[in-house]
């Protein structure tokens, strides 16, 4: 069954197009070799602090733009200052990269990122699609990381990986329930769900982009 028909089940949520539509594209950004050797430890602080560098120009974009649109109604369904993820990621790049600017970093796919998130200020439904692939991982899978970097680099208590803590979210489980369920209260036409949905997966291909730009440096990275 296509992605297409998928999402035009009228008995479909919104929350679960989103998710089944796009599970192939984050199959593969999460199965991608930079992240896998990242988090079984086996390579360097040189390459979280290249992918931190990169994840910086993203949120930086993503958190001004949708500052920008916070008022459209589709957009204040999931906006919460309490995600924003920009302060956290300074503070561990003081650690990580002291003194490097994110935006002198040259990386294409960070670029091309930057510019996606740029376009989908067209419609609040698009930057909602990056919003919540975004922070719903980082909110999932993105704690399993903070706790990997803390043991492969022996991490001093609240050092270097703030971006995965979320002090006015005690509780994720919950908290995503309710993003879910905002997302399927949105009043949407299939095609509007259908366009979603490819922006999901998008996203989830330009993130993988970034991994594939970081793997093609894999060897350098990789720990003696």
């Amino acid at each position: 069954m296509s992605v297409a028909t998928t999402v035009r089940d009228e008995d479909l949520t919104l929350s679960t197009a989103m998710r089944e539509g796009s599970r192939a594209e984050h199959q593969a950004a999460e199965g991608s070799t930079f992240m896998a050797e990242l988090l079984e430890g086996k390579l360097t602080a040189e390459a979280y602090a290249d992918l931190l560098l990169r994840l910086r120009r993203v949120y930086a974009a993503l958190e001004e733009v949708i500052a920008d649109h916070r008022d459209e109604a589709i957009v204040a369904a999931v906006h919460d200052s309490a995600l924003d993820r920009l302060a956290a990621i300074d503070a561990d790049l003081a650690h990580w990269a002291p003194g490097i600017d994110p935006e002198q970093v040259d990386s294409p796919a960070a670029a091309a990122y930057v510019e996606r998130i740029r376009a989908a200020g067209a419609w609040g439904g698009l930057l909602v699609a990056h919003h919540y692939t975004r922070y719903l991982g980082d909110l999932s899978g993105g704690q399993v990381i903070g706790r990997v970097l803390q043991r492969t680099f022996d991490l001093p208590e609240d050092t270097g990986v703030s971006f995965y803590e979320f002090a006015e979210i005690p509780k994720p489980k919950p908290y995503k329930d309710g993003y879910r369920a905002r997302l399927d209260a949105l009043d949407l036409t299939p095609d509007e769900v259908a366009r979603i949905v490819d922006e999901v997966r998008a996203v989830f291909s330009l993130n993988q982009a970034l991994f594939d730009e970081l793997g093609g440096q894999i060897e350098r990275y990789r720990a003696a």
